[in-house]
């Protein structure tokens, strides 16, 4: 992500153009001083274009979603469900090593996937249990909770770090305070929402039969997401807005 400022701070009309040699009076210096500490015009927020966007976030989905279930599809379909879990656990296991091979580093959407899902299969595998199959649905919610609301207070807040892969920005964070306090506070919101999601289907768990659950899992894991993908954008747009930014998006 690159900041661009647009326009310059002029001198006040007040004091003459001079050079380095300039003495101003006392009464001048406040004045001076108080324009220097006026906050930046506004600037472009500047993201990759339209067609490199899509790119790259289709490819981070594909990598850290789609091989997985496919995965799962396919080994479902030869050995039942346990091998399918296995297979897609394998399969986001090994695109991570490829992707550390490659770029020397493993994309933080592909990690969280690969945890959830190993969890999720270890408890499949060893317990046999239909309980605790189930039971995997809220514990993948409660480490996702977990996961964002211990990074929601540092520097590097996680879905800083999601945007810098998912859609290409760069050091987020560091470009402008407001940018700053908007990824802080989404953090903060995901966690929310994972924790709500959590509550929810453990209830839903302990009062509904097996496939009332499994639809309603699937219902309330959509909402969640659409949710809280709504209330980021929203956010976002009013962050912009505050702050004075504009976005538009680069060459090809």
């Amino acid at each position: 992500m690159k900041l661009r400022w647009r326009g310059r701070q002029e001198p006040p009309a007040d004091v003459p153009p001079g050079g380095d040699s300039l003495l101003l009076p006392d009464s001048a210096a406040p004045l001076v001083a108080g324009h220097l500490d006026e906050p930046p015009l506004p600037a472009d927020l500047e993201l990759p274009a339209p067609a490199r966007l899509a790119l790259t976030a289709g490819w981070n989905l594909a990598e850290s979603l789609g091989l997985p279930v496919v995965a799962y599809l396919a080994g479902e379909r030869l050995g039942g469900q346990g091998t399918g879990m296995v297979a897609a656990t394998a399969t986001i296991w090994l695109t991570a090593a490829a992707r550390k091979v490659v770029t020397g580093s493993v994309p933080g959407l592909l990690l969280i996937s690969g945890l959830v899902l190993t969890l999720q299969t270890g408890l499949v595998l060893v317990t046999g249990s239909m309980l605790l199959f189930l039971l995997q649905f809220p514990l993948a919610n409660l480490a996702l909770c977990v996961l964002f609301a211990r990074t929601a207070p540092t520097g590097r807040p996680l879905v800083a770090q999601l945007a810098a892969e998912v859609v290409a920005l760069r050091q987020p964070t560091a470009a402008h305070p407001g940018l700053d306090r908007f990824f802080r506070g989404v953090t903060w919101l995901w966690a929310g929402i994972f924790a709500a999601s959590t509550i929810g289907l453990a209830a839903l768990l302990v009062f509904e039969p097996t496939a009332v659950f499994l639809l309603l899992t699937t219902v309330v894991t959509v909402a969640g997401i659409a949710a809280g993908t709504l209330a980021s954008v929203v956010w976002f747009a009013r962050m912009l807005h505050r702050c004075g930014l504009r976005v538009r998006f680069g060459p090809v």
